[in-house]
């Protein structure tokens, strides 16, 4: 039996609770077994993991460094402010609050920090390649803000900036946010900012899908724009599952104080480690190469199912992602991913812009690079993956049995066989 779990105490989980310790080995196997192309996930490093995994996680933390709550912090205060200078170096930042919990919390600060209830907020709407936690219905965010959105140009499908300058000086809104769950293309950062400038809103980027590939360099990095940038930690990043954000230092004071005491109560000091080892990895000549990798392999992925009828929104990628528009080959985003799934194929249905479908079908895809490139995959597996794909989804009925998933499911056995994840796990 081979571990998921690079701490010390695996034999003893096996020992104590043999039902979660097969559910650790069965996730492994899972990962290993089809290939991960989910733009949201990445795979944490055996160091991210050992610190995950350290007695960290028993002390309570609450306030910061040096201003604690509670006594006996005076090692936790080291990896935390390991991880906020690292961060600060990382991005080239005035500050960095490395407390939040996710990207949702992280989000709930900025919130916290320059709005009140009742006022505007200016986003980009969910089903344009926005996220909950800018202002749709559902969230927080727009049960307690007066959320107005922005969409995309028709023929472009790339961000409406005309629509949100009309609407930023129509609404003036306290904050402008830019970013979302499903951007293929870059972000003006420095348009945003002048628009804030002339309407006098805060302007907030969530970087949560792509600040990986600025951390490596690969794309422009917003944070000399933005007044506030969040982001998770665990997509192309490649750490913890997790959030952060840097700010201009004039808004350090309310930001810290929205995370703590105003949003969420001790931080998870083993989680605030594995940020600190994390960002030390993605400072190396290796993960700048490696942010690079992600986005060419991305770019070719998405014109190879291009090539093969499925098409690209905004034509292509910038980032690390691709949003699919599967109208022309007849198969909705609900079906796509089961028979995708049923090949060993794991990614998601996603809205594309206008989409006809409900949330739940979808008329689109959403694909990334992440996963695999880590895995050590290039833009020539990129290619057979696009055709695994298009067969999957094409031929297939949704079902392990049909003869399209078992032949798919073959050939992606194949190729992670040769690109394993996690290859030196130990053996248990």
């Amino acid at each position: 039996m081979t571990t998921p779990f690079y701490g010390p105490d695996y034999s003893e989980l096996q020992q104590f609770d043999p039902e979660i310790a097969d559910v650790l080995v069965d996730e492994l196997e899972r990962i290993r077994g089809g290939l991960q192309l989910i733009a949201s996930e990445n795979m944490s490093s055996p160091s991210v993991i050992t610190a995950l995994g350290s007695t960290l996680t028993n002390k309570y933390a609450e306030g910061y460094p040096g201003r604690r709550y509670y006594g006996g912090c005076e090692v936790v205060d080291v990896a935390e402010n390991l991880a906020i200078e690292r961060c600060k170096a990382l991005f080239d930042a005035d500050h960095a609050n490395v407390q939040p919990h996710s990207g949702a919390s992280a989000n709930q600060a900025v919130y916290g920090a320059f709005m009140k209830p009742g006022e505007t907020l200016l986003a980009m709407a969910l089903p344009m390649g926005g996220h909950l936690t800018h202002g749709t219905k559902v969230s927080f965010s727009g049960k307690w803000f007066d959320a107005v959105h922005y969409g995309v140009d028709k023929e472009t499908e790339n961000i409406d900036y005309d629509e949100v300058e009309r609407l930023a000086k129509e609404h003036r809104p306290k904050v402008i946010c830019a970013g979302g769950s499903a951007i293929p293309r870059l972000i003006d950062f420095e348009f945003f900012r002048n628009l804030a400038d002339e309407v006098g809103a805060i302007f907030w980027v969530d970087a949560a899908h792509f600040i990986g590939l600025v951390a490596g360099k690969a794309i422009p990095s917003p944070v000399p724009y933005a007044d506030v940038v969040t982001f998770t930690t665990h997509k192309v990043l490649r750490g913890p599952r997790s959030g952060a954000l840097v700010c201009r230092e004039e808004h350090a004071k309310a930001l810290d104080k929205a995370v703590f005491p105003m949003m969420q109560g001790g931080p998870q000091m083993h989680t605030v480690a594995a940020k600190a080892v994390n960002f030390k990895e993605c400072a190396s000549p290796e993960y700048a190469d490696y942010a690079k990798q992600v986005i060419a392999n991305a770019q070719q992925l998405a014109t190879s199912l291009g090539d093969k009828g499925i098409r690209p929104t905004t034509g292509g990628t910038d980032t690390h992602l691709s949003l699919h528009d599967l109208q022309g080959i007849g198969v909705t985003g609900a079906e796509a991913e089961e028979r995708a799934d049923a090949a060993g194929i794991v990614l998601n249905k996603n809205a594309i812009p206008f989409d006809p479908q409900k949330p739940n079908v979808a008329s689109g895809i959403r694909v990334g690079a992440p996963c695999v490139t880590t895995q050590g995959m290039g833009t020539e597996e990129m290619k057979t993956i696009a055709e695994l794909i298009h067969t999957a989804i094409t031929e297939g009925d949704g079902t392990r049995e049909h003869p399209a998933a078992v032949k798919v499911r073959g050939e992606v056995t194949d190729l992670v066989t040769r690109f394993p994840a996690y290859p030196h796990s130990a053996q248990v």
